[in-house]
């Protein structure tokens, strides 16, 4: 019996297990790919705190487990199927390999990129259509590609490809960007990045790999040659192992008070997958420390 199981090893599980393996509380994290989450994927982090220098998400994440793991936390890579309440207020988690027990749950689990919806997209992922640009950036070396999205997220991998490909093609569908001033001042002194305002990918072809995208500017389509399309435009939350459990709001949120308490006593959510949040590496690892503290009150009470 564990006194805390968090599911998910990215900033804010990891960030919630030192916090409370370093209180005493026998701490287990279940991550299902690589700990550091999602943020390993992006190629520059320069707004967190402490870091004076321009480092990789990579960079950044790579002592955390270590850390993590120092002050008494154990992390295990299997994939959580299930959390149940079996008429007790102990938690039953189920994996595809074996089944835990906790007194406390602290959910971790962030989101995934949304699909753009243009035909075509799912049939050529691994064939042109990406989602990752620091994954796959490197087999589009001076070959041109298109980025879709409005965002800082976008923007800022559209940055990255630009010194990687020969021509980067910002599509957004909107007649401006909803990312950080800073960031869209980068993106227009780029020579090598043409910005398209008010227009909509319809479709991408080749074969077999991508070739072409048909794109919509104000209503008239027109061919768009690249090699490559990479897709930045929001995350879905990956809340569906508490959806039967606790409040979710009409987003598919986690609903949670200030101490990262859900609606269920015992079930904590933090970072992405939780309500207002802000989707930003800090402030996920701001909700770990806030859900642990409240974890070691709540296992506490338990004991009496």
């Amino acid at each position: 019996m564990y006194d805390v199981i968090i599911i998910g090893a990215g900033p804010g599980g990891l960030s919630a297990g030192l916090y409370t393996g370093r209180m005493g509380l026998n701490t287990l994290i279940i991550e299902k790919l690589t700990p550091g989450g999602q943020i390993t994927q992006s190629s520059e982090i320069e707004n967190y705190p402490g870091v004076c220098e321009v480092k990789s998400g990579l960079e950044l994440m790579q002592c955390w487990p270590e850390q993590t793991m120092r002050f008494g936390a154990k992390i295990i890579s299997e994939e959580v199927i299930s959390i149940h309440q079996n008429g007790t207020s102990e938690f039953n988690i189920k994996t595809s390999v074996n089944e835990y027990q906790s007194k406390a749950v602290i959910l971790a689990t962030g989101a995934t990129p949304k699909r753009a919806g243009f035909k075509g997209e799912k049939e050529y992922i691994g064939k042109g259509v990406s989602y990752c640009a620091v994954c796959d950036g490197y087999f589009y070396k001076n070959m041109d590609v298109a980025v879709v999205g409005g965002g800082d997220s976008a923007l800022e991998e559209a940055l990255y490809l630009s010194n990687i490909a020969k021509k980067v093609y910002l599509i957004h569908r909107r007649d401006e960007f909803r990312a950080s001033p800073l960031t869209v001042n980068k993106v227009k002194e780029k020579e090598n990045i043409e910005i398209l305002y008010n227009t909509t990918v319809e479709e991408v072809n080749g074969t077999p790999f991508l070739q072409n995208a048909v794109i919509n500017i104000k209503n008239e389509k027109k061919d768009l040659k690249i090699d490559g399309i990479f897709i930045f435009v929001g995350m879905n939350v990956n809340s569906s192992l508490v959806k039967d459990l606790c409040k979710l709001n009409e987003y598919g949120e986690v609903v949670v008070d200030l101490n990262m308490q859900t609606s269920l006593p015992g079930l904590f959510a933090i970072g992405d997958v939780r309500q207002n949040s802000v989707k930003q590496v800090i402030a996920s690892a701001g909700d770990g420390s806030v859900a642990a503290l409240n974890v070691v009150k709540y296992v506490k009470n338990l004991k009496g």
